[in-house]
């Protein structure tokens, strides 16, 4: 029988696709869109999930339907998939989730990237082995919005409960020597989607998370294979198809200086122009504007398209 760690380590070398969260015109959560979200990707072949993840909204949830989407989650599929559920703020919420998430029966904690205005490297680590203590799942911290120095990713990985860590720097480097100098049982995820799968794939990452992959698993599926086979010309060939739709996720949208504002909606976007559940957003994100919409069109019927010829 493999243990819990070791099964979760093999879900992380994969493709993680970032579970979103349908609302109604009222912005209430449609959790049955969940759920049908969650199976269609199951049956396409994904068996990683993020549930209250940042693509999630995680941070426009309570407390209670952060729990809620998580037991959701879990509850959508099989016993052999692993759902990771949002974990982050401060130790007492931070300790709410994880015991709510407990009793739905999840698989790992990931621990959101801190939100704190100002960040200690030793702070953080004495707040990681904390959320370890309190409870038995396994962690896998996101890496995110800070500078963290090797020796810091290093000792992370030391953290008993830590199995992996999904890694969404644009820092190569920091990347290689932190997995060099780190142990050698936690799992690498690229935090990054598909733009930076096949580079930080040479580094020793062995999974990364879902971009155009949340909507189109497919194509992450084989980007996957592909790495896994060494196969580089296919994996750039799958890489490049996904990357006019990752880049417009960049983009700030109207009335906006703010790079990525869109990136959510236009994610959402995906979902419904996969005949999935994608749906609007809650504040401070706003949706896609009439232009911006039709552009998305655009960029997924090429998607659409690039899918078609690339993959049989």
């Amino acid at each position: 029988m493999v243990a819990a760690d070791d099964r979760v380590r093999q879900r992380l070398r994969g493709v993680a696709v970032g579970l979103l969260t349908p609302f109604d015109e009222d912005r209430e959560i449609e959790y049955w869109k969940i759920e049908e979200n969650a199976q269609a990707h199951y049956d396409a072949g994904i068996r990683t999930f993020l549930a209250a993840a940042n693509i999630s909204e995680y941070h426009s949830l309570s407390q209670r339907e952060r729990i809620e989407v998580v037991k959701r989650s879990i509850d959508a599929v099989p016993s052999d998939a692993c759902v990771l559920g949002g974990v982050g703020g401060s130790l007492d919420d931070a300790g709410e989730l994880i015991e709510g998430y407990d009793r739905a029966g999840v698989d790992a904690m990931m621990v959101m990237p801190p939100d704190h205005t100002y960040v200690h490297e030793r702070g953080l680590i004495e707040y990681y082995r904390k959320l370890d203590a309190m409870s038995e799942a396994p962690l896998a911290p996101y890496v995110r919005s800070f500078d963290p120095s090797v020796e810091f990713l290093a000792e992370l990985t030391r953290i008993d409960g830590v199995v992996g860590i999904k890694y969404a720097l644009k820092q190569p480097v920091t990347l290689a020597e932190g997995i060099e100098a780190g142990a050698d049982d936690v799992v690498w995820v690229d935090g990054l989607a598909e733009p930076y799968a096949v580079s930080y794939w040479a580094e020793g990452v062995e999974g990364f998370s879902a971009g155009v992959s949340n909507f189109r698993p497919e194509i992450g599926l084989e980007l996957f294979d592909a790495l896994s086979a060494e196969n580089w010309e296919r994996a750039r060939k799958l890489r490049n198809a996904c990357l006019p739709y990752q880049r417009f996720r960049e983009k700030t949208g109207s009335e906006n200086t703010i790079p990525g504002a869109v990136s959510v909606p236009v994610v959402k976007k995906g979902l419904d122009l996969a005949g999935l559940h994608g749906g609007t957003v809650r504040p401070p994100i706003r949706p896609l504007a009439p232009e911006q919409e039709r552009a998305v069109e655009e960029i997924y019927q090429q998607l659409d398209a690039d899918i078609e010829r690339l993959i049989e």
